[in-house]
């Protein structure tokens, strides 16, 4: 899995995630950062995970078909390769009031981004493929946010443990 330089530590006052999820990314290191932290976002290429909270079950659709997507946590891996690099991709992915452009828009433009993960020269396939293999997380829709990417299920992951007593 792609590792950061700074170890994943879980602090209430200052982490936007919760404790359980934090747990769910051994092996992963790097600091979340919430929606007031994108100043902090580096601006070079690379990956990304957003964490996203549903707090109610929504519809969406991809390719004309309607997906149902229960309450509870996703991660949606995403990479920055243009001009602006990670900074910029997050800091658009953070915005509600946007053209819907990418899979994941449908869902930042009704729910906000909770917080977000850079990796700066990653791989979002690395990202998505290292979760997978902890058995904690699952493909929340097969085919969202990777109809470009030929290796890949979907960049959309759901958190099995929803729970944080279960986690």
């Amino acid at each position: 899995m792609t590792r950061l330089g700074r170890r994943l530590l879980h602090d209430p006052q200052t982490e936007p995630v919760p404790a359980w999820l934090c747990r769910l990314f051994q092996g992963l290191h790097g600091t979340w950062l919430g929606r007031d932290g994108t100043e902090d976002m580096p601006s070079c290429k690379g990956a990304y995970l957003l964490a996203l909270h549903l707090d109610i079950p929504i519809v969406t659709k991809l390719r004309q078909e309607e997906r149902l997507l229960s309450p509870g946590w996703y991660l949606y891996a995403g990479s920055a390769r243009g001009g602006g690099g990670i900074a910029a991709r997050v800091k658009r992915h953070m915005r509600s009031d946007k053209p819907i452009h990418w899979h994941i828009d449908r869902l930042t433009t009704r729910f906000p981004v909770v917080a977000a993960f850079a990796v700066p020269r990653g791989s979002e396939c690395d990202l998505v493929g290292g979760l997978l293999e902890t058995g904690r997380y699952q493909i929340a829709v097969k085919g969202f946010g990777s109809s470009d990417c030929r290796r890949c299920e979907a960049h959309l992951l759901r958190a099995l443990a929803t729970d944080e007593k279960s986690a």
